[in-house]
């Protein structure tokens, strides 16, 4: 760590000289001093301040009046970074309410919160992030590309599903009653304007083709599949994964900045894969002919990365976006409440710019918290244009 960064310096002599013996009490020192670096954790100790209210009593009349309690202070027994930082360990470390009450017993050194008041404090935050969630939601909604996905989820043991839209800006997440084309519509808006890049699940059909991207990982597989059935037309399947493999071959290049966005347009040949899907679509093979056939209806969406700038082939951002939220449901199986369920989708939805941006997530939820409390507005979270 810098020298700015250190909180205390100790410093050694030697006794003697290491050839000779000689005193070097008070010998000058030369060259650079050799630094050993160790990190400690210090005590922690809640810092508890008290309110009081006094009471005094007139000159003229005699009445007792008493002071009233701040409305920001009067509103909890808790103060902002303590809530911040209770939400935080519940919700980014997935720390159970329980387990939460008895760390914060342990580490500093107070009585130890109800369940009920460690439930309190992730509540005041998922309130405080209402207005950024909304920020996220705009910003996605009305982004040039967009990359969507979705994942199983639960409420109370009910089937529901987690839908992530990632773009460049920020990452947004609602969890819906189902896979259906009104769930992603509450996801992106009725009238999304951007390039929506995805699987080939039909809520997204309604979509107009030319602002499709069909993601060639989610394709490749499907061919890889089609290829080990070794049904006739395991063929086109290894016809494909040649294809797709031919596409890598080129894009991660580019990503890299090794080669020109004209270079990929280059390599790529649809007219070979038309071919292809062509033959696919009449052969006898049912799994091959239906992939070839429902890919020619969607030609024009295979190649829409070759004619927008920032499109890209393959959902991997909203597939990366989604590991959170399935390790979350692993743990906590689900949501228990409407309420739990909305605060997740605002607590994935703030964690992803926070992270992405190199922002303390700690830092940002007690000013989350501090500005809920005293009615002020929240800095925007995601960065200008």
């Amino acid at each position: 760590m810098s020298e700015e960064r250190l909180d205390e310096i100790v410093e050694y002599r030697a006794e003697a000289c290491r050839r000779c013996g000689l005193s070097l009490a008070d010998a000058p020192t030369a060259g650079e001093s050799g630094r050993w670096q160790v990190i400690e954790l210090p005590p922690v100790r809640a810092h508890v301040t008290e309110h009081r209210t006094l009471c005094c009593v007139c000159p003229g009349c005699g009445t007792r009046t008493r002071a009233e309690l701040p409305e920001a202070v009067r509103r909890s027994h808790f103060g902002a970074r303590l809530v911040a930082f209770s939400t935080m360990l519940t919700s980014r470390f997935r720390l159970s309410r329980r387990q939460l009450r008895e760390l914060l017993s342990d580490l500093l050194d107070v009585l130890a919160a109800s369940l009920g008041s460690t439930q309190a404090l992730c509540e005041e935050v998922w309130a405080a992030l209402l207005i950024p969630y909304q920020q996220i939601r705009d910003a996605v909604r009305t982004s040039e590309v967009a990359w969507v996905d979705e994942t199983g989820w639960s409420l109370r043991g009910l089937s529901r599903w987690t839908w992530t839209a990632v773009t460049k800006r920020a990452t947004l997440f609602r969890i819906g009653r189902n896979r259906s084309t009104r769930s992603r519509e509450l996801l992106l808006g009725r009238d999304f304007p951007g390039v929506l890049t995805s699987d080939r699940w039909r809520a997204y059909d309604s979509h107009p083709i030319e602002q499709r991207q069909v993601c060639w990982a989610h394709l490749k597989r499907n061919l890889q599949g089609i290829t080990d059935t070794n049904g006739p037309g395991a063929h086109f399947g290894l016809w494909g994964v040649r294809e797709a493999e031919r596409l890598f071959r080129v894009w991660h290049p580019y990503q890299r900045g090794e080669i020109s966005r004209a270079r990929v347009r280059r390599a790529m040949v649809p007219v070979r894969m038309r071919r292809l899907l062509v033959g696919a679509a009449a052969t006898a093979d049912q799994p091959a002919r239906a992939f070839g056939r429902d890919l020619l209806r969607l030609w024009r969406a295979l190649w829409t990365f070759l004619r927008i700038e920032g499109v890209e082939p393959t959902n991997n951002r909203a597939e990366q976006a989604l590991r959170s939220p399935v390790i979350r449901r692993k743990l906590c199986f689900g949501s228990q409440s409407g309420s739990g369920l909305h605060a997740t989708e605002r607590l994935l939805s703030v964690t992803q710019p926070c992270r992405q941006q190199g922002r303390n997530l700690l830092a940002y939820f007690t000013e989350a918290v501090t500005a809920h409390r005293q009615g002020h507005t929240l800095p925007d979270l995601l960065p200008a244009n």
